[in-house]
């Protein structure tokens, strides 16, 4: 009877070694996948190809739906093969565009350049400036510059001179014109010398002056 007792608890000792075997066995119970890629360089994520799509915050859409992946994508439906975006035609930025936002499908402009920039200085929308004496010029909705240049008439003289912020030349000394060298003034008969009598043409200041001979004085003519 003692030998039986003796070999019922060398068996008790034993099955406890068996059932702790069998409980850590990586057969009867695998390791979850993090375990098992732990010790991979690379991560494995689940594939839903041909089963859904997913956005970039992870949520999964099923064949078929209609989705946006991203918060600045067009939007997209789920397929077999993956999503399927639409590509419309956005509207064109405008070209003084200052400030875009890529918020959704297609870019938005949000602020406009509201000035025009001539020769390095701003000016605001309608302004109205003078770059120069001759040059009159006006700032458009367009954020372009147009300008008008001066059209100056032919001087009524053969010495203009030109005045501090005047684009103009002006006669200070009046109507005059040429009679060979001398400038002789408009509206007068001007003797230039013993024979010729001078005056200007009338309304042609930019010609020589026309002159003709008289009888000289204090010479015999031959």
């Amino acid at each position: 009877m003692a030998l039986h007792i003796h070999e019922a608890c060398i068996l008790l000792l034993v099955i406890p070694g068996l059932v702790t075997s069998a409980a850590i066995s990586h057969e009867d119970y695998p390791a979850d996948e993090g375990d098992q890629t732990s010790n991979n360089d690379n991560l494995i994520f689940d594939d839903y190809r041909g089963k859904g799509c997913v956005d970039d915050s992870g949520f999964v859409y099923k064949l078929g739906e209609r989705f946006f992946p991203g918060h600045s994508n067009c939007p997209c439906v789920c397929a077999l093969d993956g999503p399927v975006c639409d590509q419309p035609e956005c509207p064109k930025i405008h070209p003084k565009c200052t400030k875009v936002e890529h918020n959704g499908c297609c870019p938005e402009c949000k602020e406009v350049k509201n000035f025009c920039e001539y020769h390095g200085k701003n000016y605001k929308i309608l302004e109205e400036f003078k770059p120069s004496p001759c040059e009159w010029c006006r700032c458009e909705p367009s954020n372009e510059v147009h300008c008008v240049v001066a059209d100056c008439a032919v001087p009524e003289c053969v010495n203009p001179v030109y005045e501090p912020e005047q684009c103009c030349p002006v006669c200070k000394n009046g109507p005059n014109c040429f009679a060979g060298t001398t400038i002789i003034p408009a509206g007068i008969e001007v003797k230039v010398d013993e024979c010729n009598i001078c005056h200007c043409h009338n309304g042609d200041w930019w010609k020589p002056a026309q002159c003709s001979k008289r009888e000289c004085q204090g010479k015999q003519t031959v």
